[in-house]
């Protein structure tokens, strides 16, 4: 029986090997091309608030460029190439004529990494509408209410997701007493209404409110100031800060006039990506990017990494490259995308936000994931956090 079985298995093998080598010529010639652009612009180095953190100027890009690399290793068995053409504009450039004269007709995907007014002022051109934007860059609620676009999808989390996450850990802990500190900015103003909102939603009382309005050096007044500043009528649990800016909410820590934990902006962060996350093959893609990038991989790098991979998630699942069923396919229930923070991600398909865990992460260490462990939800626990369909003010569906 061994004599006749075995050129039987070999015969078996040398066919079936055949058949592979066919299929991957006919792969090879039918290969489809996605087209993707990156588009952001160079920033004004700011004045350093830190010697310690050096300004990172390219932030993105080489997520982007990892998610293309991964998305054509599984086009090579699936006959899809992905392209990505990154488009950076100067500081003293112009964003709109370079979407106008380089992307506009040429491409179906953008990944755009820029501020909130000049990614409504793109999605908002005609051109546009016949595309899909990734918005890599952006935590405003508003785009994902009342600004909302039907031709954008949002990665990064909002700050309503934000404030819900460390509203969760704090309720949680039972540290339900907040003492709100506020920065000068309007992006600080904007994280303190989500603040306030989380506080009001999970039963939080903000027994304190403060704008902090300082404008010297915060290094060298901290030590006399801040103890004074921190003086309450009412005692508290947390001092929770709104300081997006970085410029005087790392000075509060330890020099409270009682001894509380610092959360918000500063202290115990909520976020996308940290470089302290460990867990369900973050090591892996950490290692792989700072094998790339020479560096950390920061909140946008991840968020154009997403966008890219969840890209190719729905051209591979649709078997298609056309705008209509891939985007379809990502706003549909079947779509999951692994992210490295353990449960899948997915779209929101009320308001194009990408529904994910959010880190709460202290400078060197990781916390807590949320949502946190017990709250419920009758879809998703996911969309515990930020605005769940029943609150959305956005107007566009799938």
């Amino acid at each position: 029986m061994r004599s006749i079985n075995q050129p039987v298995r070999i015969m078996v093998t040398v066919l079936l090997i055949i058949q592979l080598v066919g299929i991957g010529v006919v792969s090879a010639k039918a290969k489809q091309t996605i087209a993707i652009a990156y588009l952001s612009q160079d920033q004004n180095v700011p004045p350093p608030l830190s010697n310690l953190d050096a300004f990172i100027k390219n932030k993105g890009v080489f997520g982007a460029e990892l998610g293309a690399d991964d998305d054509n290793t599984t086009g090579e068995f699936t006959g899809q190439h992905y392209q990505l053409s990154k488009f950076i504009v100067p500081v003293d450039g112009n964003v709109i004529d370079t979407f106008t004269k380089e992307i506009s007709n040429k491409f179906q995907y953008v990944v755009v990494n820029l501020p909130a007014e000049q990614l409504n002022l793109i999605a908002d051109l005609p051109a546009a509408r016949q595309m899909l934007l990734f918005d890599v860059a952006t935590v405003d609620d508003a785009l994902r209410n009342e600004q909302c676009r039907r031709n954008v999808l949002h990665i990064l989390p909002s700050r309503a997701m934000r404030a819900d996450a460390l509203a969760q850990y704090m309720m949680k802990k039972r540290w339900t007493k907040w003492f709100l500190i506020i920065g000068s900015t309007q992006e600080d103003r904007l994280f303190a209404d989500a603040v306030k909102r989380a506080a009001k939603r999970f039963g939080m009382k903000i027994v304190a409110e403060k704008t902090w309005e300082h404008t010297y050096d915060a290094r060298r007044t901290a030590q006399s100031d801040v103890a004074v500043f921190t003086q309450a009528e009412d005692d508290y649990d947390v001092l929770v800060v709104a300081d997006e800016q970085g410029q005087f909410g790392e000075y509060l820590d330890y020099r409270t006039w009682i001894p509380r934990p610092v959360i918000g902006t500063q202290g115990l962060i909520a976020t996308s990506w940290h470089r302290t996350h460990e867990q369900w093959g973050a090591v892996q893609i950490q290692n792989r990017f700072k094998e790339k990038a020479g560096r950390w991989m920061e909140e946008q790098d991840y968020a154009a990494y997403l966008a890219l991979r969840a890209l190719g998630e729905a051209a591979t699942r649709s078997q298609s490259v056309d705008l209509i069923p891939v985007k379809a396919y990502l706003l549909s229930d079947a779509f999951a995308l692994n992210g490295y923070t353990g449960n899948p991600l997915s779209f929101r398909s009320w308001d194009g936000q990408l529904r994910q865990p959010v880190l709460l992460a202290a400078p060197r260490s990781l916390v807590a994931v949320a949502p946190i462990e017990g709250f419920l939800h009758p879809k998703t626990e996911l969309d515990t956090l930020g605005y769940d369909q029943p609150e959305s003010q956005c107007k566009w569906d799938k």
